[in-house]
This record gives C-alpha cells, sequence and structure tokens, in this order.
C-alpha cells in the first residue's frame, strides 16, 4: 500500500483528494491537514510514503513544509498540488526538495499513476510546466526580470512580492486573500513584512518604492 498524506487548506479539496485516492487499490490516505505545520507534525506520526503539498496555506506554506519534511523525513516524497502553474513556485518547491509539480486540474487517474511513479523514485512535472523549464534554459533572459524580482536587495519573498502587486493593483486585504487563497490575516502579516523590509509606512509607499527599485512592473 502507498500511505498518502493530503495536505490542502481548503476542505472540499482535502476531501475530494481523499475520496478520489481512497477508491485506489493500493493507496491508503493516513492523514489530511489544512497547513504547511500541521502536515510536518502528521508526517512524522503517520510516516506516509507521499505528500501531497499545496503551495498557498496559512501559518507554513508548501515549500516551507516541503523543505522541513525533506530535512526530517528526508524517504518521504513530496508532490505539490497547486493551482499555480508560475515558474518562481515551480523553482522553489523543486529546490526544497519536491519530487513532482502538478496543477490541480490534473485527471484524477494521472494523479494516481503520478503517485506511483514518485513513490517508486521517479520524478514527475507536467509537460506543461517541464516546456517552460526548458524554453527558459534555451533563453535564460527571459527570467532576468522575474529573478531581480526574487531576489532583490531588500529580501522580500516571493509570496511578498506577489501580494505587492496585488497592492498595486489597489486590491483590499480581503480581495488578496481571495486571490491567493489565504486568509485575511495572514495577507497583513505579509504587508507587514513588507513595510518592514521597505521600510515605508503606507501601501502607496511600498508600491511606489517597488516600482522605484524595479521588484514589480504594475
Amino acid at each position: 500500500m502507498i500511505k498518502v498524506l493530503i495536505v490542502d487548506d481548503q476542505e472540499l479539496i482535502r476531501e475530494s483528494l481523499s475520496i478520489v485516492l481512497s477508491g485506489e487499490a493500493d493507496f491508503e490516505v493516513v492523514g489530511v491537514a489544512g497547513d504547511g505545520l500541521v502536515a510536518c507534525d502528521l508526517t512524522g506520526e503517520r510516516s506516509p510514503d507521499v505528500v501531497l503539498m499545496d503551495i498557498h496555506m496559512p501559518i507554513m506554506n508548501g515549500v516551507e513544509a516541503t523543505s522541513k519534511i525533506k530535512s526530517l523525513y528526508p524517504n518521504v516524497k513530496v508532490m505539490m498540488l497547486t493551482t499555480f502553474g508560475e515558474l518562481i513556485y515551480v523553482r522553489e518547491a523543486l529546490a526544497a526538495g519536491a519530487e513532482g509539480y502538478l496543477l490541480k486540474a490534473i485527471n484524477p487517474k494521472d494523479l494516481a499513476a503520478g503517485i506511483r511513479l514518485v513513490h517508486h523514485g521517479g520524478t514527475l512535472i507536467t509537460q506543461e510546466i517541464a516546456k517552460q523549464l526548458i524554453s527558459e534554459w534555451i533563453h535564460p533572459k527571459d527570467q532576468s526580470t522575474e529573478l531581480k524580482n526574487q531576489k532583490n536587495s531588500y529580501k522580500l519573498t516571493a509570496r511578498e512580492v506577489e501580494v505587492l502587486n496585488e497592492l498595486s493593483r489597489g486590491k483590499s486585504n480581503r480581495e488578496i486573500a481571495q486571490k491567493l487563497y489565504l486568509t485575511e490575516g495572514t495577507v497583513k502579516n505579509y504587508i507587514s513584512s513588507i513595510y518592514s523590509k521597505l521600510d515605508v509606512t503606507g501601501r502607496h509607499q511600498a508600491v511606489f518604492k517597488a516600482v522605484e527599485e524595479g521588484i514589480i512592473y504594475p
């Protein structure tokens, strides 16, 4: 049996995946978690073979949780299952140790096959993402702006840059939370961190400075 832990902050997604995977004769869903911190604890308690990990979650996001799980339990396989196909997230996840990166639109049978592949030592990335990675490798100049955004002198994380982009569009905390699948409290924490790193006191100042420094391009 392949023991699977499902990690997603949306209960509907967790329950749906649990039902789908439990229908496979060789799968056992050993637990579900709504954030990365609980996922780390359950990995230690339930000893899953494969962890299906979302990226955007409160308390601890999927990339951070993946890094922690791989450091504590290196034999556990982690597959990212998310709605976000941007390469910045793919690179972060793979750098953290993930063995797979799939999008939630995947067919359930393909998902099950992917879990089996990763469980047996393989690595799996969706064809669309693989094409983007190959294109980036062939044309490295295409990634210069994105890398500048990710690794800027103010040490903003990829998530903070994403929140900054939403601030530049005039989005409220609630709208940002809905767009990025976060809680409003988590969004407020990101904004406070952004203010601190940019040494500003308000949204307009933060956006102006981010544009001026080339961190975002609204």
